[in-house]
């Protein structure tokens, strides 16, 4: 998996804050590629066709969406989320340890303002994670999204509600649409 710096959430890495750990997903997967022998998967900010093409483009055997279909109908999402997600723009989303101690990409919000000037010295996940626990669980009984931890890659903006199923063929004709293109 080469999960690159746009992805939504906790990303797939031991790393914390350090600048070492904010890598976009262009650059690692032809080094990935050229260094395993064993299929690689890109993750982050590939929102539609167009990265997908340039994903495998770069070497890799498939990619991997989770922002894209976060405002699926199938989605598990609580509807605020999915509401957040749908509204956000291309600057919405920040990386933050503000609710569970580790760096996460998520939607601005309160929470995540009010906690700026707190987060060098807040606790570690699993710690900061069990304290915020019962206010994220309040936010969402309530719903206060202002309060909820809205995880969401940088491409959030490019989000559309749909079935994960018609999500998957416009995928499809998008990336085909790209291969036609390219093919002239």
């Amino acid at each position: 998996m080469a999960q690159g710096y746009e992805a939504g959430g906790h990303r797939g890495t031991f790393l914390g804050f350090e600048a070492s750990a904010l890598i976009g997903t262009i650059a690692p997967v032809p080094q990935f590629v050229d260094k395993v022998s064993v299929p690689v998967i890109a993750s982050g900010g590939i929102m539609d066709g167009r990265g997908i093409v340039a994903a495998l483009a770069l070497g890799a055997s498939a990619v991997q969406m989770g922002t894209a279909f976060l405002a699926s109908r199938e989605s598990g999402a609580h509807p605020s989320h999915k509401k957040a997600v749908l509204q956000s723009r291309d600057t919405s989303t920040v990386i933050t340890a503000a609710f569970s101690g580790k760096p996460a990409r998520g939607i601005q919000n309160a929470f995540i303002s009010l906690m700026r000037e707190y987060e060098a010295p807040i606790p570690p996940y699993p710690v900061q994670n069990a304290l915020t626990r019962p206010m994220r669980d309040w936010a969402a009984r309530q719903p206060d999204p202002e309060f909820m931890a809205l995880w969401a890659g940088q491409g959030s903006a490019m989000c559309r509600e749909a079935g994960a199923g018609e999500i998957v063929r416009r995928l499809i004709r998008e990336a085909e649409q790209v291969l036609g293109a390219l093919s002239r």
